[in-house]
């Protein structure tokens, strides 16, 4: 519908009405007059429509209070009187987006659906959350989410109740869930440097805080505090209210009205007219100071952790948040600069030897953004002497004269993401979320960020003029807000200040007082396992089979007959964008090749070919291509369980009008590469061999899950040689001897590349309209192909082999993977399997390993494909996680959900296969499907199946699973402590520090 600038509708104002051709619609901002809500519209005809509200919430100190006020009001409402209400949602509704995210001083509370009815019961159940919580009335859900006591026997025999035991003979225990998150997050070298360089920059504000908590305050969080900061913060006059996309925008506005704003103004103006009668000062949300310019002598922060997890990092204060051209700038400049190792100032600092990476990127979302510029494994004395070098590098190149190129291709690099709208969030959930970072701190500001192609203009016309000289001098040379922090890691040689605390703590506690912790852990256990009652499960609106509608039509894709390599085409809506992958067969070469191959997918694009310099390239990449990337995928064989099928893929995409690139760009890369620069090649390795190693303490689950499908499936052998464990052990290899390989690493690339781009192992997929099509083979130069007995199979993929891993890293958590392949087992595999799973992960492991066990995330995952696997994240068990990964096969066996619950876990399922995806994702996952031989009637068919699923059909699983279990293949990743202690028989192997 049609508002207009001072129209009422529902209680809402609406203030003014702005066409927005960024998002293909119209922007209202209003504001609803009673309870002083804001509020944006943004309408268009997109139909996945979302829903936020968001907070001001800037903290005050280091207990992460936003960050478990964020966990726990969606943990029961006075209207929705359930434990769980957010897992309820994600069990049974259509969402293509439902999640809550705390920031340095925002809290968001998004949803997704492309479903009306099921984003207004989104609306409803997040709405009643946030402003009426049951954390009032229910203690433990304090206590669950964030923190409390364990006291524990340290004998595992003993019978005795703990109370009784004296403080010798027990140990006492943090266990939360945030306070777990935050454990395993702030493991990380990475993400503990930018907190201390926000502090440094930001020392007097609320950005000197970690807004999610850290391990040792958290403990100090008391509950009465806990109350106060969500009676002060969650109020209608400190509320953000987003609307997206084709919706009912009048019956939106009366349901926000008469449903919540209006009432909970009312409810809360009555509080503060209490609270004045008694005495007491009104309740004022906290404020968002700004910084005065000041430059903060260099920090040193140390932290156990491996010596390969040293960092160092500059950050130079941009602004603030209302200077949106400004901040834009300086995101491009720093990717021109810094985005690879040829732009010039990466360069320069990896030729001193400063650092084996360097990286740069803007930190917004806050009020007064700035750059960083980050140093990992920085060389002795290279930290204290960044800012200092930096600058002087950054003298030297602007002397010479600021290469305008490389803005320019950063800037229509940035240009071309902005239109491709490819964040991997459901739209409306980023815009909510861009919004923000404006708004949140400019009444008039709700458009500043979302408004892009007038930014745009104005940087363009800027690149005429010495605006990005002077940024560029004024950021990195002349900037009077600045600082510099360093993370040094040291070993732990005793025991962590934590456990000394808790140590004291014990020895300290009366016998009533540890009567009480053991006490209140059993109500919590009580809580937690205790059902809903039928009558609050009965209050959760809820959606039925009956509300399933047909699979959307997915646009069609096909083999070309008469095209000069084989081609599938994508008929898919691209908006102008060309997308193009080069999918090369690699079974004509040998298993032993396969990490080299992944070396030549990391050096290609980034080293010299016979026609351009590296940095040519990389500025012919920026400049035309919206993305050019490398990698080797594995298909698995839908037919056949032990099949596996690994490509060499060129992915790239281009606006329409750089088609021609797009065909010869990369063809050159992949065919006249030089492969002689072995320093810079050495360089590349040292770069993925600290991502890797990054990877494996934050990205554990997915480390764990990926080692253990080596354990069973060809696909996961072909995965370990191409990244994972045993590619880290090939690259450590590499770089330790680099000196006596590189001559015939140079060669082994050499001759890979020889014959790997052949013509006659070259499969196109292809997406853009017919006359870009056209140009791109136009453009394609002609090229000879291989004779046939070139691509003879010699691939030969050694057996799968059980090995049972533990790989200690440096982090305080664990991450555990249990997995088998299904095809080998005695399994039909239908579509209610994805409802099983579902369950599975949903309702048993939702409660045993998060909410029992403390576990940031957990889940269960059966794929099509063969796959199935139990996996823990941010884990402080492991023997208790894994115990409950194998009961969860008495559980299915006895599974006996509800109508209604059995209809959401259908009604989600179902949602999760028909969400809308981007056009890149989907011309991936149809090529896919293609290699995989799984053909739309076979999807249509699973998805049939999903919609049929039974109970009995469900418990008919507890069959196969408990072969999955009883396979026990099981791979950990995780601190070396929680491993050594561990019973569970497991050959534990350090594998970085």
């Amino acid at each position: 519908m049609e508002l207009a600038p001072n129209q009422s509708l529902h209680g809402f104002t609406i203030q003014t009405r702005e066409d927005l051709p960024e998002l293909e619609g119209t922007a209202y901002i209003g504001i609803h007059d009673e309870s002083k809500a804001r509020l944006l519209l943004l309408c268009n005809d997109d139909n996945n429509k979302s829903f936020s509200i968001g907070f001001r919430t800037p903290p005050k100190d280091d207990t992460g209070v936003f960050h478990i006020l964020e966990h726990s009001v969606l943990c029961g409402s006075k209207r929705f009187p359930v434990k769980e209400p957010f897992v309820d949602l994600l069990k049974g509704s259509m969402q293509t987006f439902l999640n809550a995210m705390t920031f340095a001083d925002k809290t968001l509370y998004p949803v997704a659906s492309t479903n009306e009815q099921d984003l207004f019961n989104l609306m409803d159940v997040y709405l009643d959350a946030v402003f009426h919580p049951r954390i009032y009335e229910k203690r433990a859900i304090f206590e669950q989410e964030g923190w409390h006591y364990e006291l524990r026997a340290n004998d595992e025999t003993a019978t005795c109740d703990p109370a009784k035991l004296t403080a010798q003979e027990t140990t006492l225990s943090y266990n939360g869930v945030v306070f777990n998150e935050m454990k395993g997050a702030l493991s990380d070298a990475t993400s503990v440097l930018y907190d201390e360089l926000q502090k440094s920059l930001l020392p007097d504000t609320c950005y000197a805080f970690e807004s999610g908590g850290t391990p040792e305050a958290i403990p100090t969080l008391t509950y009465e505090n806990y109350l106060d900061e969500h009676r002060r913060h969650y109020r209608t006059d400190n509320s953000y209210i987003i609307l997206y996309g084709n919706l009912d925008v009048d019956r939106a506005l009366e349901f926000l009205d008469e449903r919540y704003l209006t009432p909970v103004a009312q409810e809360q103006r009555q509080a503060d007219e209490q609270r004045e009668q008694n005495g007491l000062e009104p309740l004022q949300p906290r404020t968002i100071e700004l910084q005065q310019p000041l430059r903060s002598p260099h920090r040193v922060r140390t932290m156990v952790t491996a010596p390969e997890n040293a960092c160092s990092a500059c950050g130079y204060v941009i602004g603030n948040a209302h200077d949106r051209i400004r901040a834009l700038a300086a995101e491009i400049l720093l990717d021109a600069l810094f985005g690879s190792n040829e732009a010039p100032l990466k360069r320069a600092l990896l030729d001193q030897g400063v650092a084996h990476d360097v990286s740069a990127f803007v930190s917004d979302a806050l009020l007064q953004p700035f750059a960083v510029v980050q140093l990992q494994m920085p060389a002795p004395g290279a930290a204290e002497q960044l800012m200092e070098t930096i600058s002087r590098l950054t003298q030297n190149m602007l002397e010479k004269g600021l290469d305008k190129s490389l803005v320019e291709a950063a800037l229509a690099h940035a240009e071309f993401q902005m239109r491709e709208h490819d964040m991997g969030y459901a739209d409306g959930v980023i815009y909510a979320m861009v919004s923000l970072s404006s708004w949140l701190y400019d009444e008039d500001g709700a458009l500043d960020y979302l408004r892009y192609e007038s930014a745009f203009a104005e940087l363009r016309a800027n690149l005429q003029t010495d605006y990005f000289e002077r940024l560029c001098r004024e950021l990195l040379c002349d900037c009077s807000h600045a600082a510099s922090v360093e993370v040094v890691p040291q070993p732990q040689e005793q025991a962590d200040a934590s456990s000394e605390k808790l140590r004291r703590i014990n020895e300290e506690l009366t016998q009533a007082e540890r009567a009480q912790i053991v006490e209140e852990e059993a109500l919590l256990r009580e809580l937690q396992e205790a059902p809903d009652s039928p009558e609050a499960i009965a209050t959760l609106p809820r959606l039925s089979v009956a509300d399933i509608q047909d699979a959307p039509e997915e646009p069609r894709y096909y083999l070309v007959q008469d095209s000069p390599l084989p081609c599938l085409r994508h008929d898919v809506a691209t908006r102008g964008i060309v997308y193009a992958y080069r999918y090369y067969d690699i079974e004509h070469l040998e298993f032993e090749d396969l990490p080299y191959l992944s070396i030549l997918a990391l050096v290609l694009g980034k080293l010299d070919t016979a026609k351009h310099t590296a940095a040519q390239i990389d500025t012919l990449v920026q400049g035309t291509l919206g993305n050019l990337s490398f990698f080797i995928d594995t298909f698995e064989d839908n037919d056949d369980p032990l099949a596996a099928h690994p490509k060499f893929i060129i992915s790239s995409s281009a606006l329409s009008q750089n088609v021609e690139t797009l065909a010869q760009l990369p063809l050159e890369i992949m065919t006249e590469t030089d492969f002689s620069n072995k320093q810079k090649i050495l360089d590349l390795l040292k770069q993925r061999k600290i991502m890797l190693e990054q990877s494996f303490a934050s990205n554990g689950h997915s480390c764990a899950a990926a080692r253990c499908k080596s354990y069973y499936m060809a696909a996961g052998v072909i995965g370990e040689q191409i990244s994972n464990v045993d590619f880290y052990r090939f690259v450590c290899d590499l770089i330790e001897r680099y000196d006596e390989q590189s001559d015939a690493l140079v060669q082994r690339l050499e001759d890979l590349s020889q014959l790997l781009f052949v013509d006659d192992a070259c499969f196109i997929s292809f997406a853009g309209e017919q006359k870009d099509y056209e140009s791109f083979w136009a453009a394609q130069p002609a090229r000879d192909a291989a004779g046939s007995h070139e691509l003879a199979k010699r691939l030969v993929i050694p057996k799968p082999e059980k090995k049972n891993e533990a790989f200690t890293v440096p982090t305080d958590v664990c991450y555990a993977a249990l997995g088998y392949n299904h095809k080998l087992i005695p399994n039909e595999y239908r579509g209610s399997w994805t409802v099983a799973a579902r369950a599975l992960s949903l309702d048993y492991l939702w409660n045993e390993v998060r909410v029992k066990g403390g576990a940031y995330g957990t889940g269960f995952q059966a794929l099509r494909t063969g796959n199935m696997r139990f996996y823990s994240y941010r884990d402080p068990h492991l023997d208790e996680t894994l115990e409950r990964f194998s009961q969860a096969v008495d559980w299915l066996a006895s599974f006996s959900p509800a109508v209604a619950d059995l209809e959401g876990f259908i009604v989600a399922s179902v949602a999760a296969i028909d969400a809308p995806v981007k056009p890149r994702l989907l011309i991936r996952r149809q090529t896919s499907h293609y290699f995989g031989k799984y053909s739309p009637a076979q999807k249509a068919a699973l998805r049939r199946q999903v919609i049929e699923s039974d109970v009995d059909a469900l418990r008919s699983f507890a069959v196969p699973l408990k072969a999955v279990v009883d396979a026990q293949c099981i791979c950990v990743f995780g601190n070396r402590d929680i491993i050594e202690s561990a019973s569970t028989q497991l050959e534990i192997i350090p594998l970085v520090g």
